[in-house]
């Protein structure tokens, strides 16, 4: 094995006895760093990446729980053994909470004691490594779908194009105006970007119908939003948007749809993308009619407070409208960054 494919460990000791004794021990198979004492091992971790580290306990300055502590700081993501002569459980607790350790071992020790635990710890490691890499590679790949699928989207009426970026930023504005935790933002945004995915399932020649629809018509169009739930169903990382995804054409009053939902009953993520929804609809140039001015639909949306929408949630789009437009000016939605918001908002264990 080359130098470059060996793991990295630093050790931490104020006895020059005791570190060479772990460098005889390792330096075969693992490239090592020794250092005397805590504030020689803060340094190498500063200059230089390890995989683990391997620190006594009782040494002057500092003691081993601490320097750890300190080394989690600075390297999170290494291993982290503690050597001790004391398996006293107090020492254990805060080795376990402030230094976050994985291992301890007890002296005094064999070579082979030492081997043992440095390749079950590094065996954890390498898998817990492998399996971030592979959750990485599924969010870029599932970030690609979300992407392709709202480039389909707009790829079905050259109205619209942009629509679903543009009504997740205003959503977001009036989300956070709100009060929304960044969790909820996070669970708004990916619900915005598809909350008309079920478009798809609409035939085009309704969509970009220039006069008015049929009510047969009509009614496909409505079924967009449980087609759009079916759809996600599919996704079992996207279980905890499809409920608002599927009722952001539910009425504050209960006259909505698919459901006829009111109040309470209706998600106030999908309340408030209802707001952003007719906000950008309206002042969107339409293939059956002209967009309309900024002021006038700011009017209509006030006039349904309390009706088709959530007076809070008007209020907080009142409030956060002008700077959203000014904001939005300056906003690259080409390249709004999905993958971020899967990572937030999606539990990697589901993928």
């Amino acid at each position: 094995m080359s130098k470059e494919d060996k793991f990295t460990i630093l050790v931490v000791d104020d006895e020059k006895d005791n570190l060479q004794l772990f460098l005889r021990t390792l330096r075969k198979d693992y490239n090592v760093f020794a250092a005397n004492g805590p504030v020689e091992g803060l340094e190498v971790l500063k200059n230089n990446h390890v995989d683990m580290i391997l620190s006594d306990h009782k040494m002057p300055v500092m003691e081993g729980t601490e320097f750890l502590k300190h080394s989690y700081e600075i390297n999170p993501e290494a291993v982290r053994i503690l050597v001790t002569a004391f398996a006293d459980a107090e020492i254990l607790k805060e080795a376990i909470n402030a230094g976050k350790i994985h291992r301890y071992l007890r002296k005094p020790w064999t070579p082979n004691d030492l081997l043992n635990i440095v390749s079950a710890c590094f065996e954890v490691y390498q898998l817990n490594k492998d399996n971030k890499e592979l959750a990485e590679d599924l969010k870029e790949l599932f970030s690609g779908t979300i992407s392709a699928i709202m480039e389909a989207l707009d790829a079905k009426d050259p109205y619209t194009s942009g629509r679903s970026k543009r009504v997740t930023f205003y959503a977001l504005k009036i989300g956070e105006e709100y009060g929304l935790s960044n969790e909820r933002l996070s669970e708004l945004e990916l619900a915005g970007l598809l909350h008309d995915i079920g478009m798809i399932g609409v035939p085009v020649n309704i969509i970009t119908k220039p006069g008015d629809l049929t009510e047969e018509e009509y009614e496909m169009v409505k079924s967009h939003t449980v087609i759009g739930m079916k759809i996600l169903e599919e996704i079992k990382q996207l279980n905890h948007v499809i409920r608002i995804v599927g009722c952001h054409h539910e009425h504050y009053d209960g006259g909505g749809y698919p459901y006829g939902l009111k109040g309470e009953e209706i998600p106030v993520e999908a309340q408030i993308i209802a707001v952003a929804d007719a906000y950008d609809g309206l002042t969107s140039e339409r293939a059956y009619r002209s967009s309309l001015s900024h002021k006038d639909v700011v009017a209509r949306i006030k006039n349904a407070s309390g009706s088709q929408f959530n007076p809070v949630v008007v209020d907080a789009f009142v409030k956060s409208i002008d700077r959203a437009r000014e904001e939005l000016k300056n906003f690259d939605l080409e390249n709004m960054n999905i993958s971020n918001k899967i990572d937030e908002s999606i539990n990697v264990e589901n993928l």
